[in-house]
């Protein structure tokens, strides 16, 4: 649009601007169908006269207006150009913007700015911002990690959310969308609805729906629904991601149940260290599943506790490890025979406090495995390595080995001159210190301070256990095992313990004792045998004695260990509790050193309708916050559907996160109504009465303060 030099002086005190409309944009496009457009400026400029001829607009009035009305048909030519139409209301919000600006309290964005940001292109149409608030709400959800989007109904604070949600997904920015409403407790007050749960919360979420139709195509939705990319349901179900209330947690002092975890306790994340407890939410009772891994390890969680898990082509894509409920893996766990979903594994060995402990750790885990603790007699060692009775030697003080014969050491005394004769042997001592003394090999056990110590200790007992009675089981074209044999089932679950605890996987299987002999010996094994296969992570050495590490070292170590699910199944209906903790990846230790979270990483999340929300249900929604995560917050503070007496969340957390950074509060009036414009009158007209007579959401404010 090009100004031109005014062909008549206006009178004293006024100005004359005539332009040009440039050929190629028809006036139909700037003048609107029957000059609509023009009669809304004149409307809004009643002092100046507008005059059309041809493809030339002149005014003449008031300086300032005329001015006003030469910067509104430039900006009205700039979104032509873009090639979006122009309407009555976009002309209307144009002028409003302009005259606040010139007011000197205006936005430092033109109309034109403001009206030609696209968030989404979808079935022909464009979804953008069309008022001031709406852009600075739109830039605040692309600047911030959570957004609160608070005004009147009609101000589009829920569909450019979601918009907005769309484009991330899209755009590969986030790998779901989850949509949720607090309109009404899941499960609570709908029995009176005809059809299952899911068929009676559906009109509450119906809002959500339409929109999404809005922007994608409606034959994809199902299919993104079903595969966990878009998620519709309502705060109950959100939060509900959840561990039966006696399902064990692994803590810096060893396991306790889920149920008696408070905030503030500790603990262990995927990187072996203490992590805080954020949040614990009571989830009542709920359908369990049994999840179970190749293994053996298992443990139990509700349909939709969250479970971080990568395929084969995951990884040979590179791409990054996914998060999934429990029941979308439900039928879906193999692929072409093989097991679909990897579990990750701790980063580094658990570490636990150290403890100070009586007895050497390799020379317990030596005496566990080829020691003979009865009792009845002095203790013994059993070994065809001297290498081994050097080092028990070495690490017990007071102790001399004594060969007998064969394999068979006697760990005697060490008895100096003056030494009182019925002075008791060291290791018997310490043996009854730890409840290990009168143990034979199908009741021997490793004790809770060697269990639960740090890493070094639990290796260090490991080594014994494998360099005694363990040992490397080499496989053509393939890594290296590691064999350990007990008939003490304390003692195969304490070892499978121990290797979990420092990242790796253990297998194991029995061999029953009816029909086996004792090598060429006739009589037949008392007790049956349990097999114990181990992979430990590369790093980690598993043996002292130099024969057996060598041929560990030649065959090429263990491999990585792995885990996948091998099932998920029914395990019947159990009270429930789900727990937040602030670990950089969510994730903590659950029984078997399983690694699950509750976290929503790697999701656009928006909690609609949010002035429903009870404070508490705000905070265990902000906590969900997982990483690489974005949250929308919307609601109307003024039409809080809450029972008597019940605070709203929403006007809660202004007072408690305004100002604190990454969290941003838009505000919009009904100014920014983008509905009918009757619905912006009726806004400002409850407004006016509330304001009049002492009103809020239609609760005199007496009344109110004294509920409160």
């Amino acid at each position: 649009m090009t100004q031109t030099p005014t062909a008549h002086t206006p009178a004293q005190g006024q100005a004359r601007a005539e332009f040009t409309v440039p050929a190629q944009h028809a006036m139909v496009t700037l003048l609107g169908s029957g000059d609509a457009l023009l009669r809304v400026i004149e409307k809004a400029f009643p002092a100046a006269d507008i005059h059309v001829r041809g493809n030339e607009i002149s005014a003449v009035g008031d300086a300032r207006e005329v001015a006003l009305i030469q910067r509104l048909f430039d900006e009205m030519m700039l979104v032509l150009r873009t090639g979006q139409p122009m309407t009555e209301d976009a002309v209307e919000r144009s002028i409003a913007m302009l005259r606040a600006s010139e007011n000197g309290d205006g936005p430092e964005e033109t109309p034109a700015e403001v009206l030609t940001q696209n968030i989404l292109s979808s079935r022909g149409r464009t979804i953008r911002p069309k008022t001031l608030n709406q852009k600075r709400y739109v830039d605040a959800i692309d600047k911030n990690t959570i957004v609160f989007g608070i005004g009147p109904a009609g101000t589009g604070k829920t569909y450019l959310a979601m918009a907005k949600a769309v484009q991330a997904l899209q755009a590969k920015q986030v790998s779901r969308i989850i949509l949720t409403r607090p309109a009404v407790e899941a499960g609570e007050r709908l029995g009176f609805l005809p059809g299952t749960l899911y068929e009676k919360i559906d009109p509450y979420l119906r809002p959500l729906y339409d929109a999404l139709h809005d922007m994608l195509d409606p034959e994809s939705i199902p299919k993104l629904m079903a595969a966990g990319t878009i998620e519709v349901a309502p705060l109950a179900y959100m939060r509900g991601r959840a561990q039966p209330v006696f399902t064990n947690v692994l803590t810096p002092d060893g396991w306790r149940p889920i149920g008696d975890l408070e905030v503030g306790d500790l603990v262990i994340g995927s990187n072996g260290e203490p992590t805080p407890v954020l949040g614990v939410y009571p989830q009542g009772e709920k359908d369990i599943y049994r999840i179970s891994a190749q293994d053996g390890s298992w443990t139990l969680c509700c349909g939709e506790h969250l479970w971080t898990v990568r395929t084969a082509s995951d990884k040979g894509r590179d791409k990054p490890w996914r998060v999934l409920e429990t029941q979308e893996m439900i039928g879906n766990l193999r692929a072409a025979h093989a097991r679909r979903y990897e579990l990750p594994m701790l980063t580094a060995p658990v570490e636990f406090p150290g403890r100070e402990v009586p007895m050497d750790p390799y020379a317990l885990g030596l005496l566990l495995g080829d020691g003979c603790l009865t009792g009845s007699t002095t203790p013994s060692f059993a070994t065809e390595d001297p290498e081994l009775a050097e080092a028990l030697e070495g690490a017990l003080p007071g102790v001399v080995l004594r060969h007998r014969g064969g394999p068979d050491y006697v760990l005697n005394r060490f008895k100096s001159p003056g030494d009182v004769v019925t002075s008791e042997n060291p290791v018997t001592r310490v043996l009854r210190e730890l409840d290990l003394l009168r143990t034979r090999s199908n009741t021997k056990f490793v004790p809770d301070d060697y269990l639960y110590n740090t890493a070094d200790v639990r290796l260090a007992v490991l080594q014994g256990l494998l360099d005694s009675d363990g040992g490397p089981v080499t496989q053509s074209d393939r890594t290296c095992r590691i064999q350990f044999s007990t008939t003490s089932i304390l003692l195969r679950d304490d070892i499978i313990a121990l290797v979990q605890s420092l990242g790796g996987v253990a297998y194991t299987r029995r061999r029953p004792a009816e029909g086996r002999r004792q090598g060429t010996a006739l009589a037949a094994h008392r007790h049956d045998s349990h097999v114990v296969d181990i992979r430990l992570p590369e790093g980690i050495e598993p043996f002292r004695l130099a024969r057996k590490r060598d041929k560990y070292r030649a065959a090429g170590g263990g491999g990585r260990p792995m885990r996948f699910i091998d099932s998920i199944e029914p395990a019947g209906t159990e009270e429930t509790v789900c727990i937040q903790v602030a670990a950089e990846d969510s994730l903590y230790v659950t029984q078997d050193y399983l690694l699950t979270h509750n976290t929503l990483n790697d999701a656009f999340i928006i909690l609609d309708e949010a002035q429903n929300t009870s404070p508490e249900q705000m905070k265990m929604f902000l906590t969900r916050l997982g990483f690489e995560s974005k949250i929308v917050i919307t609601g109307d503070v003024t039409q809080v559907d809450l029972p008597s007496g019940t605070k709203s969340g929403l006007r809660q957390v202004q007072d408690i996160l305004e100002g604190v950074d990454d969290v941003h509060f838009s505000r919009l009036s009904s100014a920014d109504v983008v509905r009918h414009k009757l619905v912006g009158r009726i806004v400002d007209a409850y407004e006016k009465y509330d304001t009049e007579h002492g009103t809020e959401n239609g609760t005199h404010k007496g009344a109110r303060d004294k509920r409160k």
